[in-house]
């Protein structure tokens, strides 16, 4: 299972998310499923339906019990993790989860991408 998690800031275009999207994808294997928060979920909606993959939404715990490799002073003022892109990737992957990419950031820095590949049978949610 290789998830690209999401994050994005309130009134992100669709065309900010499929560019983080696709810059994280770059040289790697295929996403199988999208993650992001819960709240966020039905702005990814669209994107999951035009790619084709699953959407997993998570509850906020879920979120902020992953460690990241990057750290955005935001991110961890609203969502109390260093990369909610990272963070949702390695949550919907499941336990043992490793980064296959770190954050990338949309050109207009409305949206970040990262993946993460894991055996994860049951979601924790």
């Amino acid at each position: 299972m290789i998830v690209a998690g999401l994050g994005f800031r309130a009134g992100a275009p669709l065309a900010a998310l499929r560019a983080a999207f696709a810059l994280a994808q770059e040289g790697l294997p295929a996403a199988t499923h999208l993650a992001t928060a819960a709240d966020k979920a039905p702005a990814v909606a669209p994107l999951a339906r035009a790619l084709g993959l699953p959407l997993i939404p998570l509850a906020a715990d879920a979120v902020q019990r992953c460690g990241t490799a990057t750290q955005s002073a935001a991110s961890l003022r609203t969502r109390g993790t260093g990369s909610l892109a990272e963070a949702a990737a390695l949550a919907a992957a499941g336990p043992g989860a490793q980064l296959l990419c770190h954050r990338q950031i949309s050109p207009d820095r409305m949206a970040t991408c990262a993946l993460a590949q894991g055996h994860a049978q049951e979601i924790e949610q």
